[in-house]
């Protein structure tokens, strides 16, 4: 039977989900059942399940499809459940938000409610990217950061969306893709997307950046994000501030591509934002459909946050499906016109 809805990396049926298991990018495309809390949990902490809006809008369906399986069951803790998962991306909090205040509504409703924000999503995908790819042009060489293509989102992607829009439209890009921590998304899911899109690009460490700046060699960074405060600041990959300070110090325009979804007006500032930390191993080696390689000591003390906040004073704007908006719009507020009401 064909899903009802289906993403790059989503399919929705009427009892259960499936997804692609982002671990396994890009060695093998294997597609996984997940029809418990429990079983989208373990997904989404093991990083087989990514992408902020993409986390946000599985829960959507995992609630919706245990309340149609124990429909006098208690939806609320289940609810709170998931919105304990992924603390930094907002995203989840907006969608289960959403289902929450159709719980009165019943079965059917929640499953309607998650539907839509799986085709609102797809439509702040589209608006965001278009918007993003206005500001490229043929010859750009362009860095960004993690994965924020189709495998993140129901649409085509927050700041990869752009680039492939812009390709779509003939504009001529030469793209490089940070290798990001942790599980090196970058260098496996991004360099995937890359290849996938026909897009030109190269894969470089982390810390290779800077180099390249100082060189010359990058005319724009392009960057999602997981929460962006009422002020600007905002959360994104581990690797992001550095990255950001790098492009300042070097008159790097650095852009900020997320769909309003994502604002936080809640939160006022970076400081206010929880940030996750994660397993050890994966800072003392690596595993994947490789196996597991080890090559620090197996007791070496180790921080390992999955994210980290880049202040709003190193942001050249931040394209929302909204509008793109500058330092002097978000004082006032305007990225925050609109969360939640829609």
């Amino acid at each position: 039977m064909p899903p009802l809805l289906q993403s790059r990396s989503l399919r929705v049926y009427a009892d259960n989900l499936e997804y692609l298991d982002q671990t396994r990018l890009p060695q093998a495309e294997q597609w996984q059942r997940c029809d418990t809390p429990d079983a989208w949990q373990s997904a989404v902490k093991n990083l087989a399940i990514r992408g902020a809006p993409l986390i946000g809008l599985s829960a959507a369906f995992v609630l919706a499809q245990t309340a149609a399986r124990h429909p006098n069951g208690d939806w609320q803790s289940v609810s709170d459940r998931l919105r304990a998962t992924r603390p930094t991306a907002v995203n989840l909090m907006y969608c289960l938000d959403a289902m929450e205040a159709c719980f009165e509504q019943g079965v059917a409703a929640l499953a309607e409610r998650a539907a839509e924000l799986f085709a609102e999503d797809r439509a702040l995908c589209q608006r965001m990217a278009e918007r993003g790819a206005d500001l490229l042009q043929s010859g750009d060489r362009v860095l960004t950061h993690c994965n924020t293509g189709a495998l993140a989102t129901a649409g085509v992607g927050t700041a990869i969306g752009a680039l492939a829009i812009a390709k779509q439209r003939g504009v001529a890009l030469h793209v490089y893709v940070d290798e990001t921590r942790p599980l090196l998304q970058g260098g496996r899911l991004t360099a995937w997307e890359m290849a996938d899109l026909d897009i030109p690009y190269q894969l470089i460490a982390d810390s290779m950046a800077a180099s390249l700046m100082a060189a010359g060699k990058v005319d724009k960074v392009m960057v999602g994000a997981d929460r962006i405060c009422a002020n600007g600041d905002f959360a994104n990959k581990v690797g992001t501030y550095m990255l950001a300070v790098a492009a300042h110090y070097h008159n790097v325009p650095f852009y900020v591509v997320a769909p309003y979804t994502t604002v936080d007006p809640a939160c006022a500032s970076g400081s206010d934002i929880p940030i996750e930390q994660r397993d050890a191993a994966e800072i003392r080696g690596a595993s994947g459909a490789f196996g597991d390689v080890v090559w620090a000591p197996e007791n070496a003390p180790v921080w390992n946050p999955a994210f980290d906040v880049t202040p709003a004073t190193l942001v050249t704007a931040w394209v929302l499906d909204t509008g793109i908006f500058d330092a002097a719009a978000i004082a006032r507020g305007e990225h925050c016109q609109g969360r939640g009401e829609r």
